[in-house]
């Protein structure tokens, strides 16, 4: 019988392991930079913009975006990399994650274009998780 693992990976597959692979590294990168830095002076972000929001610093925003937008997609991308069932939800809810990141975020930062492209980024995750390929490679059987 054939595992994922053994199955030639379609390029469906392979875009969405590209794309939560993207968003793990910036989720880790902008996590431990928030984190080693909450006041923001080396990211150009300014400890202001907080004002109206729960945090003083960027600590706890870093840690979120390090645990939930790094580390979850890390485990996503290998996950469907590997044909996992989970794989393939926890892929999705990266995407819905990204979103809800941002729908939050530009209530209490300057708009950017940053945020159109992570955007952006959430909603092809989303969609790359919909060909019948990448389900099929996942073993969902919906």
């Amino acid at each position: 019988m054939d595992t994922p693992e053994s199955q030639p990976r379609t390029a469906a597959v392979k875009a969405l392991f590209g794309l939560l692979l993207f968003q793990a590294l910036s989720g880790l990168s902008g996590g431990i930079m928030l984190v080693a830095d909450p006041r923001g002076e080396f990211s150009g972000l300014r400890v202001e913009d907080l004002a109206g929001s729960p945090f003083e610093t960027f600590t706890i925003p870093g840690i979120i975006l390090l645990l939930v937008l790094g580390f979850f997609p890390l485990a996503a991308a290998f996950g469907v990399w590997r044909g996992r069932p989970w794989a393939w939800w926890s892929a999705g809810m990266v995407g819905v994650g990204l979103l809800v990141w941002i729908a939050v975020e530009v209530q209490y930062i300057a708009f950017s274009w940053l945020q159109v492209f992570i955007a952006v980024l959430g909603l092809a995750i989303i969609l790359a998780c919909l060909p019948r390929s990448v389900r099929t490679h996942c073993g969902v059987k919906r």
